[in-house]
C-alpha cells in the first residue's frame, strides 16, 4: 500500500514514518491521497473513491487514526469512522522495578503499539531503577535507567503525543534500596523509609528531582501505597507510638512541598487513607464497602494530590459504584488504575483481566473518571512480560474511544491489526493457569503455571491442590494448541515459544509428585526405577529447553539484570530433579531404607483451594513454592 499525505505537519511526520514502516506501508508521491486536518476534538477517519481523510483533535489521536485508515483501507471499500475519546488520559503503567527493566529499544516497540491503539500516556513505575546523584546504592546492579535513557524514552513517546511520566515510591516499597547496609540510616522497616529524618527529607528531594528531570511531563506519581509498617520500626524506637495517619500526613506534606516547588502535579495511591479510615488492615479493609471517610480525616488530606483508586478483581458494576463513592469524601480528583494480570505467573490471567476491566472501564465512564491506567505488575521476579498483555491494553484503548462497551469481535480485529497476533492466540496464555478445577475465569488468581514448575518433585507441596485434575492431558493439549496457533511471520510470535515449552514441561511435571507418592506407597519399585531413570531426566531436558527459550525472550526485551534470579530458579529445578533421581535409585537398590520425603502425608498448601471453591491455589513467592524450609531469616534480613 502506498499513501500520499496532504497536510502532514512536522510534529507528526516522524511518528507517522515510524508506524507506516512497521505496518509495511510506503509514503509516496504516487500514493493514494490522504487529507489531514484538525477537528474540534473528535477523531474522524474515512475513505472515499478518490481520497482518504484523518481529522483529529489531539496529536495522539492522529496515530490511532492512521492505524484505522490502514486497517480499513485493506478492504479498498469506502468507510467513515467517527470516535469521541472518553478519557482525557489512558495508558499502561509498566512495572520496571521487579527485575525486568525494558531496554530502551524494547520500550520504543511498546510505544509503537500504544500509538497505534491511541493511548496518550505511559507511567514508568520505578522504585529504585533510576539514577540519583550521590546515591550509588540506589538501583545498584538493578538495571537502573540513566537520565539519558529516560530522556530518550520521553523524546520517542512525544513523537506520538504520548505523555511519559514517572511513578516512584516516597514512603514504602523500597526494600531493594533499603536492603543495603551502607544506607541503613534511611531505613525505618524492611521496606519503609525513616520519615521525619532530615537525611530522608533530603533523599526525597533528590528522588523527585532525578525522577522528573528527564521528562517533559509535570506529572509524578509519588506512591505511598501499602505502607502498613509505617512508624513501626526504627521510627517507633526514636519517637514512641504515634498515629499512622498523623505520621503519613506529616510526611506527605514534606513530599508535596518538594513537588510543588518544582511545579509538578502529583498523584498517589489511595489505599492507605481508606485502610486507616476502616481501622487499618490489608486489602480487605481497602475494599470494605462500608468504609466511611471521617470528616476530620477528609479535612486534613491535601486536595492538590490526585487519588488513584486501584482495583484489579471486581466484576460487578455495583462494587465499583460503591468503592468509587467511598473515595469521594477525600475531596481529591479521582484516577482509576485497573490491571492486566501478568502478576506472578508465566501467562496472563485474561479471564479475570478482560472481564474485570470491561466492567471497571464502563463504570469509570458512568462515574465521570477521566484518567485511567492499566497496571501490569511483575511481582516476584517477573517471569512474564508486558507484551503478552497487549490484548488487555487493546481493551483499554477501545473503551477509551467508545461510549459503549466494545464488542469482542471489534476487539479481536483491532488487536490483530495493532499487534499482528490473533486474539485467540493471546487467550491461550490464560490456560497456563486456568486449568481443570479452577473457578470460572480464574477469578481467585490461581497461578499453577508457576508453582507447578518450581515445586519440588519429592516434597510435592501443591500435589494435594491438584489431585485428580488430569493436568498432564491439559498441558499436552495446550502445548499443541499454542503450536497450532503460532504465526512465524508475526514479529511478536516469539512471545509464545516460552509458553509452548512451559506446557511441554508441565505435561510431564505437573502430576509427577502424585505418581511418585502412589508408587512409593505401593512399594512399586519397578515404576520408581523407571521414573528415576527415564521420566525425571525427560523432565529435566524439557526444563532446559524452556530455560533456553526464556533466556532468549528475556535478553530480547529486558536488561540483563534480574535474569540471574530466573537462572537460579531453573537451576534449582534441575538440581532437585537430579537429586530426586539419585535418592529414588538409592532406595530401590537398597542403599537407603526409605524415602522420608515420600512418607510424609500430603496436605493442602493453603485454605485457598478447589475443595472450598477458591481455585487451585495461589502462591506469591518462589521460595515458598520451592521449599517449606528456611531460605533466609525473615526477621533479620540485613
Amino acid at each position: 500500500m502506498k499513501l500520499r499525505f496532504e497536510g502532514l505537519t512536522a510534529d507528526i511526520e516522524s511518528g507517522a514514518r515510524i508506524l507506516l514502516h512497521e505496518l509495511g506501508v510506503e509514503m509516496s508521491e504516487d500514493g493514494f491521497p490522504v487529507r489531514i486536518g484538525q477537528s474540534e476534538g473528535e477523531l474522524v477517519v474515512g475513505r472515499e473513491a478518490d481520497h482518504a481523510y484523518i481529522r483529529y483533535g489531539a496529536k495522539h489521536q492522529f496515530f490511532r487514526g492512521l492505524g484505522l485508515l490502514v486497517q480499513h483501507s485493506r478492504q479498498r471499500e469506502a468507510f467513515h469512522i467517527r470516535e469521541q475519546q472518553q478519557f482525557d488520559q489512558i495508558g499502561p503503567m509498566l512495572d520496571l522495578s521487579r527485575n525486568a527493566v525494558l531496554t530502551v529499544e524494547s520500550f520504543k516497540l511498546m510505544l509503537n503499539k500504544l500509538a497505534l491503539m491511541g493511548m496518550n500516556t505511559v507511567m514508568l513505575y520505578m522504585e529504585d531503577t533510576y539514577e540519583i546523584d550521590d546515591e550509588p546504592y540506589f538501583g545498584y546492579m538493578r538495571g537502573r535507567y540513566t537520565q539519558e535513557e529516560l530522556r530518550e524514552i520521553d523524546d520517542y513517546a512525544d513523537q506520538f503525543g504520548i505523555e511519559a511520566f514517572p511513578s516512584i515510591q516516597t514512603l514504602a516499597h523500597l526494600e531493594e534500596f533499603l536492603k543495603w547496609e551502607p544506607i541503613k540510616h534511611y531505613r525505618d522497616t524492611k521496606g519503609a523509609l525513616l520519615v521525619g529524618s532530615e537525611r530522608t527529607d533530603s533523599l526525597i528531594e533528590r528522588m523527585i528531582e532525578a525522577a522528573t528531570a528527564p521528562f517533559r511531563s509535570k506529572k509524578i506519581h509519588i506512591g505511598m501505597d501499602e505502607a502498613e509498617e509505617l512508624g513501626r520500626g526504627k521510627y517507633l524506637d526514636l519517637n514512641g507510638y504515634e498515629s499512622r495517619f498523623d505520621i503519613m500526613l506529616a510526611h506527605l506534606d514534606k513530599v508535596l512541598a518538594a513537588v510543588r516547588k518544582r511545579g509538578l502535579k502529583p498523584m498517589m495511591w489511595s489505599d492507605m487513607f481508606l485502610k486507616l479510615a476502616s481501622g487499618g488492615g490489608g486489602d480487605a479493609a481497602y475494599y470494605a464497602k462500608d468504609t466511611s471517610i471521617p470528616e476530620e480525616m477528609a479535612r486534613r488530606i491535601p486536595k492538590d494530590v490526585d487519588m488513584v483508586y486501584w482495583d484489579y478483581t471486581h466484576m460487578e458494576p455495583g462494587d465499583y459504584e460503591k468503592l468509587i463513592a467511598n473515595h469521594r469524601p477525600l475531596g481529591c480528583n479521582l484516577v482509576f488504575a485497573g490491571a492486566v494480570w501478568i502478576f506472578n505467573t508465566f501467562g496472563v490471567n485474561y479471564g479475570l483481566s478482560l472481564n474485570a476491566s470491561d466492567v471497571a472501564l464502563q463504570m469509570c465512564k458512568q462515574e465521570g473518571i477521566r484518567e485511567v491506567y492499566a497496571t501490569m505488575w511483575g511481582d516476584d521476579g517477573n517471569e512474564g512480560n508486558p507484551f503478552a498483555a497487549l490484548l488487555g491494553l487493546q481493551l483499554y484503548a477501545e473503551h477509551a474511544y467508545s461510549e459503549q462497551k466494545p464488542s469482542w469481535a471489534h476487539l479481536a480485529e483491532r488487536v490483530k491489526f495493532c499487534t499482528g497476533i490473533e486474539m485467540d492466540t493471546f487467550l491461550l496464555l490464560k490456560d497456563l493457569d486456568e486449568i481443570p478445577g479452577q473457578e470460572p475465569n480464574n477469578a481467585k488468581q490461581s497461578n499453577p503455571s508457576k508453582f507447578l514448575l518450581y515445586q519440588d518433585v519429592l516434597l510435592g507441596l501443591f500435589d494435594k491442590q491438584i489431585e485428580g485434575l488430569d493436568l498432564a492431558n491439559h498441558y499436552a493439549e495446550l502445548e499443541q494448541r499454542i503450536r497450532d496457533k503460532r504465526c512465524p511471520d508475526a514479529g511478536l510470535d516469539y512471545l509464545f515459544d516460552m509458553p509452548e515449552k512451559l506446557s511441554a514441561v508441565l505435561k510431564r511435571k505437573s502430576e509427577i509428585g502424585i505418581t511418585l507418592k502412589h508408587a512409593y506407597d505401593a512399594k512399586d519399585h519397578e515404576s520408581l526405577r523407571q521414573i528415576a531413570k527415564s521420566v525425571l531426566p525427560a523432565i529435566a531436558d524439557a526444563v532446559r529447553d524452556l530455560r533456553a527459550s526464556h533466556r532468549i525472550q528475556w535478553h530480547r526485551m529486558f536488561k540483563p539484570f534480574g535474569w540471574e534470579v530466573i537462572d537460579i530458579r531453573y537451576g534449582g529445578v534441575l538440581t532437585r530433579l537430579d537429586t530426586a533421581s539419585l535418592r529414588i535409585l538409592d532406595y530401590v537398590d537398597g542403599r537407603i531404607p526409605r524415602l522420608e520425603e515420600l512418607e510424609q502425608e500430603r496436605l493442602v498448601f493453603s485454605t485457598t483451594n478447589r475443595f472450598n471453591h477458591k481455585g487451585v491455589g495461589w502462591c506469591s513467592h518462589y521460595y515458598r513454592m520451592a521449599s517449606p524450609n528456611v531460605f533466609y531469616h525473615v526477621l533479620n534480613p540485613f
